[in-house]
């Protein structure tokens, strides 16, 4: 009686594994091996026994044949089972679509006619009439030429980690020999060279459950089998793509190991992906929800976007409580994302804010913008080096700087991932995603791929982790290749502490002399005592001094419960902290008090006095006695005198006349008029990230001429330039970049990552700002440096567009490059806010009314208001600012723009 099956495996030319269709409720199906009657092919070798002749070849031909095909077979005679298993075993005859196996075998030459013990019937003459055909034209084995040399190594590689390096990424043919299980495979390497390597692959990003043949001796794990089943049916004995990317062991705990540590043991398994032609079997088993996601895989599939889809498949998986999932309450957002995107837990919330202090490469302050509270957040899923370790605290030290350098008193996003609770020692922490810049970089992701952080290992069912969970893997794989940081293996002393030199008066005197001589010395607030009282870091030396402002007097602040400050005293304090806490600074020594404090300036950004600055706020007052010796004594009474008048701080119930309070400078924002200064101009570029600006160029001047002598001989100097080899560009350094267009250009490097290989850079001649490869950026040649870049900064007088976030922004843009772009048009500089310029544009084509001008033009249109807080020259302007408010009244009353449905503009 015939019987249908699928063939399962081939084991030789002569020997198959049969199974049949699953159950009704998807059970595995039986198997059973059959041997093809009266014929015999060479038999494959193993560890122990080389191959026999053309066995592989032999093979092949009945796999690529009968392989997932469905096959009606006939047993003449059946064997017992073999003790290793109780598969039923058959001798007989097959047939797939209509073609009888043991004939098509023999017609190819693949194996040979046994000697028969009984008289010949007319099929074993037919048979033996095929085999004999197939010797007279030399085909199979028994071409003349004998088969092929090759080596067979049916071991793992004994050099793992030099034939993963060989190897790693590139696309090697195989085919599938065993499935162990569902996620682990052993596969036959067809190397390029002829070899075949036999290696074990568990599939990267995913772990099956444990199937019975597993491990010997264990039993099968919930829906091990039918994980198993799932592989089995698609990829056994199947031709495949083979990536191997990994060894299955991660690299060694940071700290754990040195710089000579002895090479690893021969590998059991490779980490890899098993491509076949319909796809990547491990995002169908996730899918299926017959595998989980492995996290710590993440750092070697997220560059190729392979860990995002796994992540896809696991949601539709986890939505359909498919097998694995069956227990599923809900889809967790953050862990089935990788984009950054905010999650929606009920303890969830994002805000915008600033970074008011760094307490270490994990933990930073934020003061939040709308509610101004101050919120001490740990990065999610982030863990830095520990300062109280010897062996860690370079890093940790390393790790505190990074963020100090990048954040503090920067503009950050925040969205608050979850809330850890309390435990032992360890207070409720809300840990977060912070992203900062226009690219609104995660600093955590930055800080481990720096290698000065690592990636905090969670549970399998642990869903309070960081959206970006998997970015934050991948770079921390990028940083162990690369040997960065906690990674490399290097170990550094622990810092020493910084000599204290206020510790006594006759200590701070023998620093004082060489201070003087220094004039301005870069420092790092490290902490504020008081309004005018800081402990300050000099990083050049290690050193730290306390710092009190010369020419002022702050409230004083309780340094204890049992003292009471003194009014705004907290207030002082803690607008110091804001402003000044752990920013980079430059500090002036005068004199040195009785008790080895230094009394003198402080300056942040080059410019801002902190003692001019909190008696401006009415924070502190001017002692008049030490102020005037000082250079900056008039700017303290100009500040003060305005705090004063406008009752700030201390002066809150000041009642003096006003006839008495000595007259406050003008600003130069406050201005007079500027002389008439019309320019003839275009506009190169046109900026709508980061708030709206453009740049111009100034035409009939000899920049404009030299510029274009300039670009004749650059672009032919750098056009066949070839790359720099090893060449990094610095921040603020003067390079050659190639534009989208193909073309070369002078540019200034705003930021530079060696990590990406890419530099953020504005182009100086025309405005524009582009991310150019390290490969297409070159040093600029001294003969191009001494013109200066001829695009300038500018935006509009009097005027400002509506919001960013209007909807009517994108037509305010577009009406913009309509009356701008490809114009020469006329403008005046109304203001220089240092080499901002601010214009008041003129197209002479269009109108020549003395007062008519683009900016009138966009309040006309309801696109733009009148902005006097930033424009505070105004008032000088008194015939402009008439035809501007005729403008906006005509928007109005026409219903234009930001006017469709009423008065909406800010009361000013």
């Amino acid at each position: 009686m015939s019987m249908k099956a699928i063939v399962k495996s081939v084991l030789s030319g002569d020997s198959l594994i049969l199974r049949g269709r699953p159950g009704p409720d998807g059970q595995v199906p039986k198997e059973r091996m059959l041997y093809l009657a009266d014929i015999t092919a060479p038999k494959p070798g193993t560890a122990t026994r080389e191959d026999e002749p053309w066995a592989f070849e032999s093979r092949e031909f009945l796999r690529t044949h009968a392989v997932g095909k469905e096959i009606t077979f006939t047993s003449t005679h059946s064997l017992p089972p073999s003790e290793r298993d109780d598969i039923p075993r058959d001798i007989g005859s097959g047939e797939i679509g209509g073609v009888d196996l043991t004939s098509e075998v023999l017609r190819n030459g693949w194996a040979k006619l046994k000697d028969l013990k009984r008289d010949p019937t007319e099929e074993d003459l037919r048979r033996k009439d095929l085999e004999n055909e197939a010797k007279a034209a030399g085909k199979g084995v028994w071409n003349p030429h004998g088969p092929q040399a090759r080596s067979v190594n049916y071991t793992m590689p004994t050099d793992s980690q030099g034939f993963i390096s060989e190897w790693k990424g590139k696309s090697i043919d195989g085919i599938v020999e065993q499935v162990k299980d569902g996620s682990t495979l052993r596969i036959r390497l067809l190397m390029p060279d002829g070899d075949h390597q036999f290696v074990n692959i568990a599939l990267a990003g995913v772990r099956c459950p444990r199937s019975s043949t597993s491990k010997q001796g264990e039993t099968a794990e919930q829906w091990g089998e039918e994980a198993k089943y799932f592989t089995e049916s698609r990829l056994l004995q199947r031709a495949v793509k083979v990536q191997l990317l990994s060894l299955p062991s991660l690299t060694a705990t940071p700290f754990q190991t040195g710089p000579n540590a002895s090479a690893p043991p021969p590998a059991s398994i490779f980490i890899g992906n098993v491509l076949h032609p319909a796809g990547n079997v491990a995002e169908h088993l996730v899918g299926a929800g017959l595998a989980r996601v492995v996290d710590w895989h993440a750092g070697m599939l997220s560059a190729s976007g392979a860990m995002e889809r796994l992540r896809a498949a696991e949601k539709t998986a986890k939505e359909r409580r498919a097998c694995l999932y069956a227990n599923t309450a809900s889809v967790p957002a953050a862990k089935t994302n990788g984009t950054g995107q905010p999650t929606t837990k009920g303890d969830s919330q994002s805000f915008e804010g600033v970074v008011t202090r760094v307490w270490s490469g994990d933990q930073v302050s934020v003061l939040e913008r709308d509610t101004g509270k101050e919120r001490r957040l740990q990065l999610s899923s982030t863990r830095s080096p520990k300062l109280s370790d010897p062996k860690q605290a370079h890093y940790a030290n390393e790790a505190r700087e990074f963020l100090r350098k990048k954040l503090i008193g920067k503009h950050v996003r925040v969205h608050v991932d979850f809330t850890r609770p309390r435990e032992g020692e360890f207070e409720e922490r809300e840990c977060a995603t912070i992203r900062y810049g226009g690219h609104h970089a995660n600093i955590a992701e930055q800080l481990i791929e720096k290698g000065l952080a690592s990636v905090v290992r969670h549970r399998q069912d642990d869903e309070n982790r960081s959206p970006d969970y998997d970015k934050l893997m991948a770079a921390e794989q990028a940083a162990m290749a690369e040997a960065r940081g906690i990674h490399s293996g290097k170990e550094h002393p622990a810092p020493k502490p910084p000599l204290n030199i206020s510790e006594t008066n006759s200590r701070a005197t023998q620093f004082l002399n060489g201070f003087k001589r220094q004039g301005r010395i870069p420092a790092v607030v490290d902490y504020v005592a008081s309004g005018s009282r800081f402990k300050v870091f000099l990083p050049k030396d290690n050193q730290v001094l306390t710092l009190v402002l010369g020419g002022i007097r702050a409230p004083r602040t309780a340094r204890n419960l049992s003292e009471k400050s003194e009014p705004l005293g907290p207030e002082a304090a803690e607008f110091a902290t804001r402003r000044y806490m752990q920013r980079d600074v430059e500090i002036e020594v005068d004199t040195v008090d009785k008790s080895g404090g230094f009394i003198g300036a402080l300056y942040l950004n080059k410019n801002e006095n902190a003692a001019v600055a909190l008696v401006k706020e009415g924070l502190a007052s001017v002692h008049s006695y030490s102020a005037e010796s000082l250079p900056w004594a008039k700017q303290l009474y100009d500040a003060e005198a305005e705090a004063k008048r406008e009752k700030r701080g201390l002066w809150k119930d000041y009642e003096e006349e006003e006839a008495k309070t000595p007259e406050v400078e003008q600003s130069n924002g406050e201005a007079g008029p500027l002389k008439t200064e019309y320019l003839d101009v275009i506009v190169s570029d046109v900026r709508t990230s980061n708030g709206f600006g453009f740049s111009v160029q100034i035409l009939n001047t000899e920049g404009i001429a030299s510029l274009e002598k300039l670009m004749r001989d650059f672009s032919l100097h750098y056009r066949a330039m070839p790359p720099v080899p090893g060449y990094t560009p610095r921040s603020g350094e003067l390079v050659s970049a190639k534009f989208s267009d193909g073309s070369w250009y002078r540019a200034k490097v705003r930021r530079s990552s060696p990590v990406k290989k890419e530099a953020e850079v504005t182009f100086i001649d025309y405005g524009n700002q582009d991310t150019v490869a390290f490969s297409n950026i070159r040093p600029l040649d001294p003969k191009f440096r001494s013109l200066p870049g001829q695009a300038h900064d500018a935006r509009l007088s009097f005027i400002k567009l509506v919001a960013p976030d209007s909807e009517y922004y994108p037509e305010a843009i577009d009406r913009f490059r309509q009356l701008c772009e490809g114009r020469k048009l006329v403008a005046n500089v109304d203001h220089r806010e240092g080499p901002l310029l601010h214009l008041r544009l003129m197209d002479p084509t269009a109108n020549t009314e003395p007062l008519a001008s683009i900016n009138a033009d966009l309040l006309r249109d309801g696109l733009a208001s009148i902005d006097r807080k930033g424009c505070r020259y105004l008032s000088s302007y008194p015939a402009v600012e008439k035809k501007l408010r005729e403008s906006i009244n005509l928007a109005k009353r026409e219903r234009l723009g930001m006017f469709e449905f009423g008065d909406v503009e800010e009361d000013e």
